[in-house]
């Protein structure tokens, strides 16, 4: 009884599609690199080597070719962090979303599909949300509780739901009041089984887009709080840990800021373009 939904076919194709072919290649070239990112590596991440401190890359003078990125302050091979870094952002994106996601889709199906006091209290819950300052709550949070992976997921996801809850809530408005739902609970189906069978796959096109949105928005978060001190410890790899890292050195060396700001650059780029072809695709290209 789930509504046939037809998104694009080949015949559509125009240049609105090509970010999201842009977006394809990089996300999914980027995603790979994080993936493989141990075998990938040429060196050690964390092995110090201060007879060989601040290398620069291989194509300006005095670059090595076992160091094709060159080295940082401590001597370690900065293609090596530049890829474990790359690895953490993908990972704090991807967790935060999934996190953020299942707190964000829960609250907007049930108020948007229950309405009445349901409704009102699940908006209720969202202005409550959107009345909070994001980057100070995180700050606060990290700095009370410490930095760590875990930490850091778990404050973004915690705080960046309410996107997923508005879409879901409007979209699941409209779905509830589909002929397929009608029929679904005259055939006896449970509430769960109506919300997983037949709102959700009719409302998740919408929802994927809210997810680039979302995972873009945490790699930067994660990037400012690393930068600030209060992200990614070290010396574990980060984007953000090493732009923050590199910033007593950008006057004389400054390719040791541009290299992770140029990857963290690109990889919030590649995610924003996906999420521009899949907005244009779940539209049939009219503006939202």
């Amino acid at each position: 009884m789930m509504r046939s939904l037809t998104l694009w076919s080949p015949n559509d194709f125009n240049f609105r599609h090509l970010s999201l072919g842009l977006g394809i290649l990089i996300v999914g070239g980027i995603s790979l690199i994080a993936l493989f990112a141990p075998l990938l590596s040429p060196h050690d991440p964390y092995l110090q080597n201060l007879g060989q401190r601040m290398v620069p890359p291989f194509w300006m003078e005095g670059g090595m070719p076992a160091h094709l990125l060159g080295t940082d302050q401590l001597g370690r091979d900065y293609l090596s962090r530049l890829l474990y870094g790359v690895r953490v952002s993908m990972m704090i994106g991807t967790l935060t979303v999934i996190t953020s996601g299942l707190i964000g889709i829960t609250l907007g199906m049930v108020g948007g599909f229950f309405g009445g006091r349901m409704d009102s209290f699940v908006m209720f819950v969202i202005t409550c949300r959107l009345s909070i300052p994001l980057i100070l709550v995180a700050l606060t949070v990290v700095a009370l509780v410490g930095n760590s992976l875990t930490v850091i997921i778990l404050t973004l996801g915690l705080l960046l739901w309410e996107r997923f809850a508005v879409v879901a809530r409007t979209t699941t408005m409209q779905v509830a009041r589909r002929e397929y739902v009608d029929a679904a609970r005259a055939a006896g189906a449970s509430l769960p089984s109506i919300l997983a069978r037949e709102v959700l796959p009719n409302i998740l096109p919408h929802l994927v887009v809210v997810a680039t949105l979302e995972m873009a928005i945490a790699i930067l978060l994660e990037a400012a709080l690393s930068f600030l001190g209060l992200g990614i410890p070290a010396p574990q790899p980060s984007l953000g840990l090493m732009i923050s890292e590199a910033r007593d050195f950008m006057f004389f060396t400054p390719w040791v800021i541009m290299v992770p700001g140029m990857a963290l650059f690109v990889l919030v780029l590649g995610i924003n373009l996906l999420g521009d072809g899949l907005r244009d695709m779940a539209t049939g290209g009219r503006n939202p």
